[in-house]
């Protein structure tokens, strides 16, 4: 495949897991009756139990060549990229809302584009200063209201949300990072059986959250509410964490992590359409302004990239360490 053919299969790779992504936004909002301790814990045991199912055919192969360097680091990205994300973010959408959330979340592209910048032969960051410019004025324009009305009230709530919010956003830069380095190193392995790998790993993990997620909050609820809270949970993972995280990490491997890195704007869209639609309301004037110029920062980059490779230089992500 060609350098430009390779970014844009990434591209749409990238769009299709914004769109499966932006499904965990509206996910607490499904069950605000739960806890997000509780929706964290039955969303990855779920994940397991799909990644188990479909990894077994080839386990003692893959066992075989996975050492304690690989197992360390698929522990360290389940709690970063998983547990301990969805946890923070789905109590930010509930103490603080969707828009807000997806504003916090949506400074992803800048920190991740900024750090993978750094890496040997990456795009430097003067031609991806338009793209950088766009992204943070269309994310600034999101949270606009958003935070205007976090600055007046000043409630606890939406201060706690918010700091839940930043949280997240550090947590998942970092496994944005170190989950594309990773992906460089394990070639021996598909993209899919990294993400399956992943699964069990956090499918394991979160039959420690299993204890307190029973114990706090789990009293009170009818059938139906029961019903409809597996039925949400077991949704968000197979499709985001199963068919999103695939097609993320497939992208990873098409393009280099300054592109990577703004990617992750598509999450912040389609969270915001899915929030437009559960408050059964059009976007504000601001709201559509900010999408263009999510849009267009993300052509920007690809085309920054184009550009560096109709030269002699690779666009191929580079092997960086740790």
């Amino acid at each position: 495949m060609t350098s430009n053919g390779r970014m844009w299969a990434g591209l749409g790779c990238g769009v299709a897991a914004g769109a499966l992504w932006g499904l965990v936004f509206l996910a607490p909002q499904l069950v605000r009756e739960f806890t997000p301790l509780q929706l964290a814990a039955a969303r990855y045991l779920a994940y397991g139990l799909f990644a188990a199912a479909l990894i077994a055919p080839r386990w003692r192969r893959l066992v075989r060549v996975l050492g304690p360097r690989e197992w360390g680091a698929l522990v360290w990205l389940s709690l970063l990229g998983n547990i301990v994300y969805y946890v923070l973010l789905a109590s930010a959408v509930q103490l603080g809302g969707i828009a807000m959330t997806s504003l916090i979340i949506g400074f992803l592209p800048v920190a991740v584009t900024l750090i993978g910048s750094r890496d040997h032969g990456a795009t430097p960051l003067t031609r991806l200063a338009p793209s950088l410019l766009l992204g943070t004025a269309g994310i600034l324009c999101i949270g606009w209201q958003s935070l205007g009305s976090i600055g007046s009230g000043l409630q606890p709530d939406a201060l706690l949300g918010l700091a839940c919010a930043i949280a997240a956003l550090a947590s998942w830069s970092t496994y944005a990072v170190q989950n594309a380095r990773w992906l460089v190193r394990v070639r021996h392995l598909s993209s899919q059986d990294w993400n399956l790998l992943t699964g069990i790993v956090t499918g394991a993990l979160s039959l420690l959250l299993l204890p307190p997620a029973l114990l706090i909050g789990a009293h009170g609820h009818d059938t139906s509410e029961w019903l409809r809270f597996a039925a949400v949970a077991a949704g968000v993972a197979l499709f985001a964490s199963i068919v999103g995280n695939f097609c993320w990490n497939w992208m990873s491997r098409l393009m280099p992590l300054t592109l990577v890195g703004q990617m992750i704007l598509f999450e912040t869209l389609f969270a915001l359409l899915y929030g437009f639609l559960w408050e059964r309301r059009l976007p504000t004037t601001l709201e559509s302004v900010a999408i263009v110029l999510v849009v267009a920062s993300v052509l920007a980059c690809v085309t920054a990239h184009r550009a560096r490779s109709d030269g002699t230089e690779p666009v191929s992500q580079p092997e960086a360490g740790s």
